[in-house]
């Protein structure tokens, strides 16, 4: 019997080897074993829908064009997330399979190339700040800006990198498919790499964006749009932690909102790391959610139990 409704967020590393390797049997291996917990989940019940993020898959494949743009033509940002939630999903969908038939639950898996609506007067799109891509000289970076329009800074002395948007996600286009998906009873795999960025025009049609929207964020928008009770935030970490790094460090097992939200507001939680994750957490109770966790990959179900992990929930 399907008790609760869940969406998992997936950490880069639970699709990349730790090791470094990016090759494909790397990538496939450490699915698998991400899955573990997933499955336990399975196991107790949840309906789930899984996303996860792209970051060095997206990664290599700007690479690729990029070395190729004497050869094929540039392809836009929001095609590469595309490419990229196929390939990945693919991965996830197959090795979900495998365990669920190995562990002998009859669930059907789904995987979906998902849109999701941004705001394309958001601050982040007008004024790009996220680095993408690999460095190139100034006079490289003249050239691409006069030939691709692209939008090219400084980074920090490494030369000079693309910069993209990182617009907020308000909405995901595919969500009465999901949800239907859900409710025959599939595990849906979807809004990978936090899903391709779509603006509404005025005649009500979509229109790509190049940009990239934080799959954490994207998540909990996810969440909300299913109806879901709890949100899983799986990541490197066991509990979300004070003075992260310090001698001072201090592991959390709960925090309300009005806590994460001071914490947030005194710093102690980085935009580049667990910030959005903070932030996602937040964002998905107060539109309705029953609770958050953010635990690693491999201790998911321990999380549950209650044994690590950092819940977040109302006060």
């Amino acid at each position: 019997m399907l008790t609760r409704t869940a969406v998992v967020a997936l950490g880069g590393n639970a699709i990349s080897d730790p090791s470094g390797d990016p090759s494909i049997p790397h990538q496939f291996a450490q699915t698998r074993k991400s899955l573990v917990g997933i499955i336990e989940l399975l196991h107790k019940g949840y309906r789930l829908a899984i996303t996860h993020g792209n970051g060095p898959q997206v990664g290599e494949a700007l690479l690729r064009m990029e070395h190729s743009l004497d050869l094929c033509p540039p392809r836009p940002l929001g095609i590469l997330v595309a490419d990229t939630q196929g390939g990945i999903g693919y991965m996830i969908e197959q090795s979900l399979q495998n365990g669920l038939r190995w562990q002998g639950l009859d669930r059907r898996v789904a995987t979906l190339v998902t849109q999701v609506v941004v705001d394309q007067n958001d601050p982040e799109l007008l004024k790009p700040s996220k680095f993408i891509g690999r460095a190139y000289s100034a006079a490289e970076a003249e050239a691409l800006v006069r030939d691709h329009g692209w939008v090219l800074r400084e980074d920090r002395g490494r030369g000079f990198r693309r910069v993209v948007g990182s617009p907020r996600p308000l909405a995901i286009v595919n969500r009465d498919a999901i949800r239907r998906l859900m409710d025959d009873g599939y595990i849906v795999i979807c809004v990978g790499g936090g899903g391709i960025p779509v603006f509404v025009m005025a005649n009500g049609f979509y229109e790509g964006v190049d940009a990239v929207v934080d799959k954490d964020r994207a998540a909990a928008v996810l969440a909300r749009d299913v109806g879901a009770q709890d949100l899983f935030i799986l990541t490197a970490v066991d509990r979300v932690a004070l003075d992260f790094g310090t001698p001072q460090q201090t592991e959390l097992d709960r925090l309300t909102i009005s806590q994460a939200k001071q914490y947030l507001q005194e710093g102690q939680f980085p935009p580049g790391s667990m910030g959005p994750k903070i932030e996602a957490a937040v964002q998905f109770i107060e539109s309705g959610g029953e609770r958050a966790l953010i635990s690693s990959v491999e201790r998911v179900i321990d999380a549950v139990h209650g044994e690590t992990g950092t819940w977040i929930v109302r006060e």
